[in-house]
C-alpha cells in the first residue's frame, strides 16, 4: 500500500487544488462578463466557445430535480478523496497533482452549483468526428486529466505489488 511512504505535507496537492479553482472560477467568470448568451467565439476547425448554464448533473443529463442527486455526489466526491487519500497520499507529486486537479475541478463545479444554481460551461469542441460532443469547462477538463493521472499510478502500484503469501 502507497501510504507507506507518506512524507510531510502534501504541498503539490494543496497547490495544484489552489491552480485549478482559480483557473476555473476565473475562465468561467471571464465567459459570463464577456460572453452573453447566444454569441459565440469560434475556435477555427476545433469548435467553439459560448456560454451555456447547465442546471442538470454532468454534460446537463438530469435537469430540473438535481439537488438530491447533487448532494449525494457531494458525499461521494468526498468519499472518494478519502479513498484515494487514504490509498496512495501524499504519495508522489504526480499522485498529488492528479489529485489536486480532481479536487479543484470539483470544488469548481460544486461553488457554481451552489452560487448560480447551474454550472458554467463554455468550451464546445463540436468538430468531426463528434458533433455532438458535450459542452464542458475548464473544471470538467482537470477532473477527467485527474483521474487519469491517479489510475495511471492506481494501477502502476497495482502491477509493482508482490503477490502475498496466504
Amino acid at each position: 500500500m502507497q501510504t507507506e511512504g507518506r512524507k510531510g505535507f502534501p504541498v503539490t496537492l494543496l497547490v495544484t487544488t489552489l491552480i485549478t479553482l482559480a483557473i476555473d472560477q476565473l475562465s468561467k467568470a471571464l465567459t459570463r462578463i464577456y460572453l452573453p448568451s447566444g454569441e459565440s467565439v469560434s475556435l477555427g476547425g476545433f469548435g467553439k466557445i459560448y456560454q451555456v448554464r447547465n442546471p442538470g448533473t454532468a454534460f446537463g443529463i438530469i435537469q430540473g430535480r438535481s439537488w438530491p442527486l447533487f448532494l449525494v455526489s457531494i458525499v461521494v466526491f468526498f468519499v472518494l478523496v478519502l479513498v484515494l487519500w487514504r490509498w496512495g497520499g501524499p504519495g508522489s507529486a504526480f499522485f498529488q497533482a492528479g489529485l489536486g486537479l480532481i479536487i479543484g475541478g470539483a470544488v469548481g463545479n460544486i461553488i457554481d452549483r451552489i452560487a448560480l444554481g447551474a454550472v458554467i460551461d463554455f468550451i464546445d469542441l463540436g468538430f468531426w468526428p463528434m458533433r455532438s460532443w458535450p459542452v464542458f469547462n475548464f473544471a470538467d477538463l482537470a477532473i477527467v486529466i485527474g483521474v487519469g493521472m491517479t489510475l495511471i499510478v492506481v494501477i502502476k502500484e497495482s502491477f509493482r505489488r508482490e503477490p502475498q503469501e496466504a
